[in-house]
C-alpha cells in the first residue's frame, strides 16, 4: 500500500510543477496582439489612421497591391455604431493597377451624422473588388473612426432609475427620469 501512495504523492508533485511551469512560460511568453491591420501585405491605410477624429467630407488615402482593385477602383463604406452604412464611394487607382505592386488611391466620402446617435463610433470599410462575386475571393480592411462634432462621449454612462412614481396635485403621477434620476416635473 505504501509503494502506491508513494507513486501517487510523486506523480501530484510532477503534475504541479508542470502547472507552474507551464503558467510561468505563459505569463512571460504572452501571445502577441493581432495588429489593427493584419492586412499589411495587400492594403496600407495612410489616412484616415484608426480611431481618428473624422469629419466630412474625408478623405481617405492609401495603396493597395493591384489586385485588390478591378478597373482601377474598389468600393469603400463608412458605418455608424449600429453598421448602418452612412456614406459610401469609389477608390481610386492614381497609377498603373495592373500590378502585384502597391498602387496608391484615393476616394472622398461626403456624409452627415444624426446628432442624436448613441455613440460617435463608426468604422470605415475598404473592400477589395470581386467581380467574381465568389465568396473566397472577399476581403475587407476594417477601420475604426470617431465621428466629431456629435455631442456624444465616447461611452456615455448607462442610466438606471427605480421604478417610482410621484404623486401630482392634479392626480397624475410623475417617475424618475435620467442623468440623475430625478422626478419629472408635474404637469
Amino acid at each position: 500500500m505504501k509503494p502506491i501512495r508513494f507513486f501517487a504523492g510523486r506523480t501530484a508533485g510532477i503534475l504541479v510543477l508542470l502547472v507552474v511551469a507551464a503558467g510561468i512560460y505563459l505569463f512571460f511568453n504572452p501571445r502577441a496582439a493581432e495588429p489593427v491591420n493584419s492586412h499589411a501585405d495587400l492594403i496600407r491605410l495612410d489616412s484616415p489612421r484608426p480611431n481618428q477624429s473624422v469629419i466630412s467630407p474625408l478623405t481617405i488615402l492609401g495603396e493597395a497591391r493591384g489586385n485588390w482593385f478591378f478597373e482601377a477602383s474598389f468600393p469603400v463604406f463608412l458605418t455608424d455604431w449600429d453598421g448602418r452604412i452612412v456614406a459610401q464611394g469609389i477608390a481610386t487607382a492614381k497609377s498603373e493597377w495592373m500590378t502585384t505592386d502597391f498602387v496608391p488611391f484615393e476616394a472622398t466620402l461626403t456624409f452627415t451624422v444624426d446628432e442624436n446617435i448613441y455613440s460617435n463610433r463608426g468604422t470605415l470599410i475598404l473592400k477589395k473588388d470581386n467581380p467574381s462575386g465568389l465568396p473566397e475571393h472577399d476581403d475587407a480592411l476594417e477601420i475604426p473612426v470617431v465621428f466629431a462634432g456629435t455631442g456624444v462621449s465616447n461611452n456615455p454612462p448607462p442610466v438606471a432609475c427605480t421604478m417610482e412614481a410621484k404623486l401630482c396635485p392634479d392626480g397624475s403621477a410623475v417617475g424618475r427620469v435620467g442623468p440623475n434620476c430625478e422626478f419629472a416635473p408635474c404637469p
